[in-house]
């Protein structure tokens, strides 16, 4: 799919991100008069979310898909562009008219739930905030415990956080956030934190939210696989941009170039080779500078970082010597190193 015809809003369109940029400005070093460095963590991204879908964002870790996600949700303010709320920018902060509409479920449940607190204060707090509990807390908790699947309620809601297993504090904070009945939910990274053999029941409590409420749900994650097995739509971000966007069927059949290629070629042992690196994105490594750039928005995400899955232990590579092209880029200088990218992307064209 084209990323500007992935990036049109349609008629249905409920929340919409257009030309998002984030940057942060980090420490190089320790002390007061340390130097600080621009960080292009979000840049120029466009993304809209619809009822009824399952909207994935993909990536490496540091992509800056969790950017995107709290810029969504109004945690933090972007340098550039707007979120627009049913066509209309959003209010600016976040008030509780935008929070009642957007919520977020946050990667580490355990952290985000109050530990001195037991279940039934984190449901009821949404709900006297926005003033929904319509005179009976104690059913409205009921309710939504029963629709994360927590049955019977009355066993968690007066329990702590500690003492339910991980994809249960996952269900709590999936439920906290359906307390106020929001039309969109963003779920940063929700199954990262659990056991593979509980992913699958929060995978599948997410599909039958979008199916049976028509929620409009923005996936966050760095699995491809349970990318494709929940959503409707998988975007695809790198170092802060888009890179590609599709329906999840065509990344599933091939569809599309990038993806197909990627899933007809044979698997090397490489995980690099295996994710070769955008062309259209400047890249260097130290004193590496991007042609015709001023300054090059990669140098904080060095080739050597984005590799580093490649990188032997000590011992076996002075034994055996290099495992792959890329760890061997490393071990010569920055006109050798430009070969070797070349002909990386000359193999996967």
């Amino acid at each position: 799919m084209n990323l500007a015809a992935a990036a049109t809003p349609t008629a249905s369109t409920v929340l919409e991100g257009r030309a998002l940029t984030k940057s942060f400005w980090v420490k190089q070093s320790r002390g007061l008069l340390a130097r600080r460095a621009r960080v292009h963590a979000v840049e120029g991204v466009t993304v809209h979310l619809e009822p009824g879908r399952v909207t994935a964002l993909v990536g490496e870790s540091g992509a800056g898909k969790t950017t995107v996600a709290r810029l969504l949700a109004r945690i933090i303010t972007p340098d550039a562009g707007e979120v627009l709320l049913d066509g209309r920018p959003a209010p600016p902060g976040r008030p509780r008219s935008y929070a009642a509409q957007v919520q977020m479920v946050f990667q580490d449940p355990f952290a985000s739930l109050n530990p001195v607190h037991r279940v039934r204060h984190h449901l009821v707090r949404p709900l006297q905030i926005h003033h929904m509990a319509n005179g009976d807390p104690d059913a409205a908790v009921a309710d939504l415990l029963r629709r994360v699947a927590l049955k019977p309620p009355e066993h968690f809601a007066n329990k702590f956080p500690h003492e339910l297993s991980g994809g249960q504090r996952q269900r709590v904070a999936i439920a906290r956030g359906l307390a106020v009945r929001p039309r969109v939910l963003i779920a940063d990274e929700p199954v990262s934190m659990l056991d593979v053999s509980i992913r699958l029941g929060v995978l599948n409590l997410l599909a039958d939210l979008r199916d049976r409420e028509k929620l409009a749900i923005l996936y966050v994650t760095h699995d491809i696989a349970s990318a494709r097995y929940l959503a409707d739509t998988i975007v695809v971000m790198y170092a802060g941009q888009l890179v590609e966007a599709a329906p999840s069927v065509d990344l599933r059949s091939g569809g599309t170039a990038g993806a197909g290629r990627a899933r007809g070629a044979p698997q090397p042992a490489c995980a690099a080779e295996r994710l070769p690196l955008p062309p259209a994105l400047p890249l260097c490594d130290g004193d590496l500078q991007a042609p015709g750039a001023a300054e090059c928005r990669g140098r904080q995400r060095s080739l050597r970082g984005v590799l580093a899955s490649c990188r032997p232990e000590r011992t076996t590579r002075e034994r055996n010597g290099p495992s792959c092209d890329h760890d061997r880029a490393r071990l010569v200088g920055p006109a050798e190193l430009r070969e070797v990218i070349r002909d990386g992307r000359r193999a996967t064209a």
